[in-house]
């Protein structure tokens, strides 16, 4: 019994390691194919549409029996979610990576955990008690974990490996930021703002999936029509500001392969387990494990891409992890907390019931 609960506990930790994971292999492909030329709302609209048709069979019949009445109410929330959850967020975050540096957004990207906090405490999803060890725990692992990836993002350092391979790419990667640094510095506002827009848009995706979850709690059916409605939106957007269709024909096994990885894993499983941690954990725990993306992208571009390992990198990474096993440790006393005040609750209801009973008794008598 004791081990079948402990298994629930780390439940939700394992599968957001298993989403970063997979989320690591897509930023690499997608990192790849955007290399290559292919554009940036044709990849989100097939991604998502290729997650929406793998999930939509899945949804229907593991969830037909339990699924609830789908709603003009719910079908608002799922829309609105898909807006600021997939098709919007991605196409800022891209915008901000074209416009100012990969390296830039990423600081972003790691800063959402503090975000979605911060987002959630007025809305109630997060309670902070600074009297207690687990609201401070929170506090800290947050701000911890934030100067990690800060400094994951902003600070190289020395490199590990002094091979000519790496240098050569150094070296080439200095170069092309010499020659378009004049281009970025002029676009350089508008990257700030798609990049400060796609944050705020992502960290609301995690307090609107809380709701959505109570409301319509079927991962596979909900993210399914979330990402319908993502690649709806993303292809309108397209037409918008493209009116050419060769941008649609996909070229090669890479792209084929991206597209088909990343929108049955990378958009439909992982919604799905991001959506259902949402409900398990709240919106701030899943929110936590977004700055360890890069750290196992990272671990990939090293062997396979030659990417090379820095001093900066290395220690960033190891605040992060202390400050996120701190911001858990926080989740998870809180946690237990909260179910031995239950349990204490329903003793006392217990011990109170032999009282009543004799006073129940006692009126009994008098009224005879």
């Amino acid at each position: 019994m004791a081990i079948g609960r402990s298994c629930d506990e780390w439940k939700p930790f394992f599968v957001m390691l298993a989403i970063d994971l997979a989320f690591a292999v897509v930023n690499i492909l997608l990192k790849k194919v955007l290399e290559e030329g292919i554009d940036h709302l044709v990849l989100i609209t097939y991604r998502l549409g290729i997650s929406a048709i793998f999930l939509s069979p899945i949804g229907y019949f593991l969830e037909r029996s339990t699924r609830p009445k789908l709603t003009i109410s719910i079908l608002c929330y799922l829309f609105f979610s898909a807006i600021v959850g997939a098709s919007l967020t991605q196409y800022f975050f891209l915008l901000g990576i074209q416009y100012t540096s990969a390296t830039f957004s990423c600081a972003f990207i790691n800063i959402v955990p503090v975000v979605t906090f911060i987002m959630a405490l007025p809305f109630r999803l997060e309670t902070v008690d600074m009297k207690s060890s687990s609201g401070r725990a929170k506090i800290v692992g947050t701000l911890v974990c934030v100067g990690g990836a800060l400094m994951l993002t902003l600070y190289r350092g020395r490199p590990f490996f002094n091979t000519s391979h790496s240098q050569a790419v150094i070296s080439m990667h200095d170069h092309a930021t010499k020659l378009s640094s004049a281009n970025k510095t002029q676009n350089w506002t508008i990257g700030l703002i798609c990049l400060v827009l796609g944050t705020l848009l992502w960290s609301l995706w995690f307090l609107l999936q809380s709701k959505i979850g109570k409301r319509y709690p079927c991962q596979y059916s909900s993210t399914a029509i979330m990402c319908s409605f993502g690649s709806i939106q993303s292809a309108a957007l397209s037409f918008v500001t493209s009116r050419s269709l060769s941008i649609w024909v996909l070229r090669g096994r890479t792209e084929v392969f991206t597209v088909l990885f990343a929108g049955m894993v990378g958009s439909g499983l992982c919604y799905v387990g991001m959506s259902w941690c949402v409900k398990k954990r709240g919106p701030v725990f899943t929110a936590a494990f977004s700055p360890l993306v890069q750290i196992m992208a990272a671990m990939f571009d090293i062997p396979i891409l030659h990417e090379q390992l820095h001093i900066g990198s290395l220690l960033g990474s190891v605040i992060v992890i202390i400050g996120l096993y701190i911001l858990l440790w926080g989740k998870n006393k809180e946690l237990k907390d909260r179910i031995m005040k239950v349990v204490q609750e329903a003793e006392e209801i217990k011990e109170q019931e032999p009282k009543l009973q004799v006073i129940t008794v006692s009126c009994e008598s008098q009224s005879t």
